[in-house]
């Protein structure tokens, strides 16, 4: 009889055990997988919150942004954090989306908002202009021919978007790129795809 106790006793202890020891490597896994997501978003993805209408219907103020900021070279059609330092009063990191890229040339019709690069016309899905609002036009003479470590950028909202038009702004150093935008994680989850490819 003691022994069949024995064997009840030790039953227990050994299932006891094994749930301390699964319960251990639940925590084990849970602790490497949240030190994981903290290393990825500490070196090579951060977070930006959309400040503003520019890049409506695409982004809406508040909405929250995956950013890859790792070795990324802007590419025509990607959508990017810019941060100009020296671009009073628009020295905060803005969002927008990349026209066109060192050696192209930039034109926009602003009678039909036809835009132009390298003579070609862009189809602009993306594009919204608010028919209530005043058009944006350029400060400065169109075309032009980008240099070599510059961007063209412009917001999606074509007259309610301070970018590349502006001559605080106008063509973009990439050293001020600060990272592409991979996804909206908040208030929809919803991946970028690059409307030129």
């Amino acid at each position: 009889m003691n022994e069949a106790k024995n064997e009840t006793g030790t039953e227990k202890t050994d299932s006891r055990k094994k749930l301390l020891g699964s319960l251990y490597d639940l925590f084990e896994i849970f602790g490497f997988m949240t030190a994981a997501v903290m290393l990825v978003f500490a070196f090579f993805i951060r977070l930006n919150v959309v400040d503003g209408s520019s890049m409506n219907k695409t982004l809406t103020d508040g909405d929250y942004l995956a950013v890859a900021d790792c070795f990324y070279r802007p590419e025509p059609g990607d959508i990017v954090i810019v941060h100009k330092i020296d671009a009073d009063p628009y020295d905060r990191p803005i969002v927008k989306r990349v026209i066109a890229v060192g050696g192209q040339t930039v034109d926009i019709d602003f009678d039909t908002w036809t835009l132009f690069v390298d003579g070609e016309v862009v189809e602009e899905s993306y594009r919204w202009v608010n028919p209530e609002k005043k058009l944006i036009r350029c400060e400065y003479p169109l075309p032009v021919t980008l240099g070599e470590n510059e961007v063209f950028v412009m917001g999606d909202n074509r007259n309610g978007s301070a970018d590349s038009r502006q001559e605080e702004i106008g063509p973009v150093d990439v050293r001020c790129v600060a990272g592409k935008a991979l996804a909206r994680l908040s208030p929809r989850l919803e991946l970028f795809e690059n409307p030129f490819e």
